[in-house]
């Protein structure tokens, strides 16, 4: 599939903000959001049911959909960010008019909850989407300059951004050796609920990466192995890991493997080129990933380099 590129951020264009899955719960964050895409120069409008809470919602599933549709529909609109994850995008997955969206191709940014959202869209459109910093989340406090500085160069320069200098700590290779594919992934418990249904990509000869939060060490396991067990693992390229925050045993007592020694189990299973430890999450640091651009990894010298633009002139 050939990706289909929106067009690069300039000084001035309008951002749509979205909460497509769960509402904030200080509506402050937003509006401290909103002042920092203000003072780079961008135009901000926020979409209706941003604020409203429906159960776990921010809005029924058809106000959150409508959100969408509104602002990939309009010519006036350059980029749609999200505010925050949560949950509650896979109910829209049904509902999304993805010929719409392939007609009006935009800057997308998420992550966490947004996985299952934006493998959809992928796999009906082909849309680069940006695995990146939330509006309410890290945008309303002072971004870490690594994160900041990856992400706007990743949605404004139309070049390539090539070698990605990661920050220390450094990652670990599980695997060495070089592999190359496009990046697909997102949240390992969003991506695997996604599974045996329509909206699930072909993740053959990708460079897959994953993330995720609060999961027990086994809860990982079983995840992976369905992974694995389904064939997908052994399809890829290279597998990368980010940050798995909050997902240690929760109960110390008992015995467990750490959630490093299952990646590394896998690893020995998959024999793929496998890095770990990347800054991607449900951290403060983390790299803006371009979700269906081509990528080449060097899991022996633990790095990533971006092989062609994310953004269209």
């Amino acid at each position: 599939m050939k990706p289909l590129k929106p067009s690069r951020l300039r000084p001035g264009d309008l951002i749509g903000l979205v909460s497509p899955a769960s509402p904030i719960a200080d509506p402050s964050r937003i509006d401290k959001g909103v002042r920092y895409l203000e003072s780079l120069g961008y135009r901000v409008e926020i979409a209706p049911s941003v604020l409203k809470n429906h159960g776990y919602l921010a809005g029924t599933d058809e106000e959150r959909a409508g959100d969408l549709h509104a602002f990939f529909a309009r010519k006036d609109v350059r980029a749609i960010m999200c505010i925050r994850g949560g949950y509650g995008t896979p109910r829209l997955l049904r509902l999304i008019n993805y010929r719409l969206i392939a007609s009006n191709p935009k800057i997308f940014v998420g992550y966490s909850d947004l996985t299952s959202l934006q493998l959809a869209i992928w796999k009906r459109t082909g849309l680069v989407q940006f695995h990146g910093p939330m509006v309410g989340v890290d945008m309303a406090d002072e971004m870490d300059a690594f994160t900041e500085g990856l992400f706007w160069q990743t949605v404004t320069a139309a070049s390539r951004v090539g070698a990605i200098a990661l920050p220390d700590p450094q990652p670990a290779a599980l695997t060495g050796g070089k592999a190359r594919g496009r990046l697909l992934g997102g949240n390992l418990a969003l991506l695997v609920s996604s599974m045996g249904t329509r909206y699930f990509p072909d993740f053959r000869d990708t460079l897959l990466y994953l993330e995720d939060i609060g999961e027990e060490p086994y809860r990982v396991d079983r995840m992976l192995f369905q992974l694995l067990n389904a064939g997908i693992l052994h399809g890829v390229s290279g597998i990368l890991t980010g940050q798995f925050t909050d997902c240690g045993p929760k109960d110390t007592t008992k015995p467990s493997f750490s959630v490093d020694e299952v990646f590394r189990q896998i690893a020995d299973l998959t024999d793929r080129p496998f890095l770990a430890r990347l800054p991607f999450g449900h951290e403060s640091r983390k790299m803006t990933i371009p979700l269906g651009i081509t990528a080449r990894v060097d899991a022996s010298r633990g790095t990533i380099e971006y092989l062609e633009s994310a953004v269209s002139r």
